[in-house]
């Protein structure tokens, strides 16, 4: 693969931060940053409407991770870029990001969203129609920063909603009976099991490692699912990929979506307890080993 294949896009620094610091945060915001359960609001800007994608997340929450772990001006990346939230955040902080997606149609909605570049924005934004499994042949090494995205949740979506969770006339609202998935391509992670679903995660962040800058995150913000009527953990799911494909579990965030659920009818009672799943999503950030000088130095300053 030539260089001339990579995309042309920048991560130099913008900011006048002193050398080792992680990002541009304020001391205030990392202490707040700090408490492992995040809570966000939607804004007009977020898409909301199921029939444009199915899966989204607040430009809030792109926002706060991009804060915490990048500098302006460093390389953002989302594999699995979707409805193009992490690019807009990225585009309101003044970072370079970078996303792909199988289906041209999300593609088109991620730069439909950052084609009207703000004033105070000297950084680049764009999605590729591109499979993740590519993406260490379009990126340079060592370029990037931090990766954050929202993977397809394995096949949860790739089924007939019931809305169990809703009461009465309630559950056959708009979205009863209808199958929310990606696509039907045997590439999209939308249409594997758990099982599956876990291998292909490894194998996509394994062979994507060279992209990522000695001190980069890559935080994947992910849900569990009640299938069948069984819990099927698939935060669990990451964080085995992830450890098999050679990366360090560093910390869980749980996103508290308490303020955002409404209308929840009882489930369960008074015989089955079963936490609601739509009240919280996690939040998994995870590290590049460290190098084996550094490790070692570490190992014989403990023993000494």
């Amino acid at each position: 693969m030539s260089t001339t294949d990579f995309i042309n896009i920048d991560n130099a620094r913008l900011c006048d931060c002193k050398k080792g610091f992680l990002s541009c945060i304020e001391a205030k915001d990392w202490m707040k940053n700090q408490i492992g359960v995040w809570q966000f609001t939607y804004e007009p800007r977020d898409i909301r409407d199921k029939s444009v994608h199915p899966a989204v997340f607040p430009i809030a929450m792109a926002k706060r991770v991009i804060e915490q772990f990048t500098h302006k001006g460093e390389l953002v990346l989302d594999p699995f870029v979707g409805s193009g939230t992490t690019l807009l955040a990225a585009q309101d902080l003044d970072r370079n990001a970078v996303g792909f997606d199988l289906k041209q149609e999300y593609v088109d909605l991620s730069n439909s969203r950052v084609a009207e570049v703000p004033d105070n924005c000297h950084c680049k934004q764009i999605a590729v129609c591109d499979d993740a499994r590519n993406i260490v042949n379009r990126i340079a090494p060592g370029t990037v920063k931090l990766a954050f995205t929202s993977p397809p949740y394995a096949n949860i979506l790739n089924r007939e909603r019931k809305n169990k969770s809703r009461r009465g006339d309630l559950r056959e609202n708009e979205q009863f009976g209808k199958i929310e998935q990606y696509s039907q391509d045997t590439r999209d992670l939308g249409t594997l099991d758990a099982d599956a679903f876990e291998r292909e995660i490894s194998e996509i962040f394994r062979e994507m490692m060279p992209v990522f800058q000695e001190k980069a995150h890559i935080l994947i913000n992910i849900t569990d699912a009640w299938i069948d009527g069984k819990r099927v953990p698939l935060h669990i799911n990451i964080i085995n990929a992830m450890r098999a494909a050679g990366y360090e579990f560093r910390n869980t965030i749980i996103w508290d979506r308490r303020n955002l659920v409404n209308k929840i009818g009882i489930f369960g009672w008074p015989s089955s307890y079963i936490t609601m799943g739509t009240t919280f999503e996690y939040i998994l950030d995870f590290t590049l080993p460290a190098p084996a000088k550094k490790t070692q130095a570490k190992e014989k300053k403990s023993n000494a």
